[in-house]
């Protein structure tokens, strides 16, 4: 009897001694590959698959969600009026999702109702946080729509250059390149000036992007490029309008924006002609078109606060043929032409007890969020605050193969220029230019390979 209750108590102790031990590396080949966001990963490859909400959230929360996405899907129209009311007197569009179409890409128009195409202005130089200098009697976004009886900044006219190339075996392929011009000025415009045409990127996973720990992003940078590989990523430092400091950018397509609150309000105020208690001043104020009126602000904070959390918790939709010979074959094409250097797999979100659905989750939305040389192919010349006129931030791409599901057709780049995914990789160059190279070089197979990796995504 003696003898059992020892070996009982060394079993307690083995026990003991196994549940104690430090906790292991989980290993690699166990993860999911389909769970793009970790928890917040919804699977859905509809028309609606950028719509919907973390699945891991309270039903406060979920409530919460569905106030911004009634407020984020309302039309707006001029004051005074008994609701929805606000708009301009000069803006791009008379709602958030007008723009950002089934919370995706947009259409790379401007002047049109569903455009989602604004272009951002400035003069040369920059102010005193760093920033683009505004342009008098314009600022640093051209309006140009307008409510009735107000003549909007301007007419944004595109025009396209077509050109047909070839890769190493013969298909051809044909790219289009912009060209920007603005008429029927309301007012002449004094000296130079610089635009840069900005297309409405998907709203999903956002908040993942914001709750990366700024080390785990910084780690990625190699400005100097001192390991040689010819990629010279580094962070954009920004001017936060909402706490008045300097932060990491993390959003828009040079990382500009360092919050999701603060990309809210400046897409409230410019792009709508909405204030709120952080942007409490018109677009328009200071110039002819300007309304006063004394109803600011005219988003209250609980509506704003509403939108921020609608935009934090934006789903992710599940990779899709994961296992897939070819795509796995893709997969490694793309690692080896170095894509995923800048197109960086795997981050950990920090741990946040203020917000268990996005706290410590692993995600892959296959961006390093620091801005590089994409050559002058895509430059629009216009500095924003660290990111030279050549400079962008890596595009995302989680949700990459559903944008034609999402936005049919699909565009592609800052600017919507690209009209499919070749395209999209034919315009890399500068720092991608390696990688575009070894893309040309690859045999038809191959390249159906790699795309069909990114149609997985």
């Amino acid at each position: 009897m003696k003898r059992l209750r020892v070996i009982g108590f060394l079993g307690v102790i083995i026990v003991m001694l196994v549940e104690c031990r430090k906790a292991a590396v989980f290993p690699a080949t166990q993860y999911n590959d389909e769970l793009s966001a970790g928890d917040e990963t919804v699977f859905m490859s509809t028309s609606k698959s950028f719509s919907n909400a973390y699945p891991g959230l309270s039903g406060y929360d979920v409530y919460v969600h569905s106030l911004g996405d009634a407020v984020f899907s309302r039309t707006f129209v001029t004051a005074p009026a008994p609701v929805n009311s606000g708009l301009g007197p000069i803006y791009n569009n008379n709602s958030c999702i007008s723009c950002h179409h089934n919370d995706g890409i947009g259409l790379p128009t401007a002047g049109e109702l569903q455009s989602s195409l604004l272009v951002r202005i400035s003069q040369p130089g920059t102010d005193p946080n760093g920033g683009p200098v505004a342009v008098p009697d314009y600022g640093l976004q051209l309006q140009d729509k307008a409510v009735f009886g107000v003549p909007p900044e301007c007419k944004i006219n595109i025009a396209y250059t077509n050109q047909t190339y070839a890769f190493d075996d013969g298909e051809t392929y044909e790219l289009r390149a912009p060209t920007y011009t603005l008429s029927n000025l309301y007012t002449p415009i004094t000296g130079s000036y610089l635009l840069s045409p900005r297309l409405a990127p998907p709203m999903i996973g956002l908040g993942l992007l914001e709750a990366i720990p700024e080390s785990q992003i910084l780690k990625g940078e190699d400005p100097t490029d001192a390991n040689g590989d010819g990629i010279k990523g580094h962070a954009n430092y920004v001017w936060d309008a909402t706490t008045q400091t300097r932060q990491l950018g993390r959003f828009g397509w040079k990382a500009n924006t360092a919050t999701i609150l603060t990309q809210v309000v400046t897409a409230f105020n410019q792009d709508i002609g909405l204030t709120t208690s952080v942007m409490p001043v018109e677009s328009s104020k200071g110039q002819s078109q300007y309304d006063n009126r004394y109803d600011d602000p005219e988003i209250p904070d609980s509506l704003l606060n509403a939108v921020k959390f609608y935009a934090q918790t934006l789903a992710v939709p599940a990779r899709r043929n994961t296992v897939d010979a070819t795509v796995k074959r893709g997969e490694a094409l793309f690692m080896q032409a170095k894509c995923g250097t800048c197109h960086k797999q795997t981050f950990t979100t920090a741990v946040d007890v203020t917000k268990p659905y996005q706290s410590n989750q692993v995600i892959h939305p296959y961006t390093d969020m620091l801005v590089h040389d994409m050559g002058p192919g895509l430059a629009d010349n216009r500095p924003d605050y660290l990111a030279n006129g050549q400079e962008w931030r890596t595009a995302p791409l989680w949700g990459l193969g559903l944008f034609e599901t999402v936005n049919y057709p699909g565009y592609y780049l800052h600017d919507g220029r690209a009209r499919s995914v070749v395209e999209a990789i034919m315009w890399h160059g500068g720092e991608a230019a390696q990688s575009k190279a070894y893309f040309t070089h690859l045999s038809k197979a191959d390249r159906t390979a790699v795309l069909a990796f990114l149609a997985s995504l």
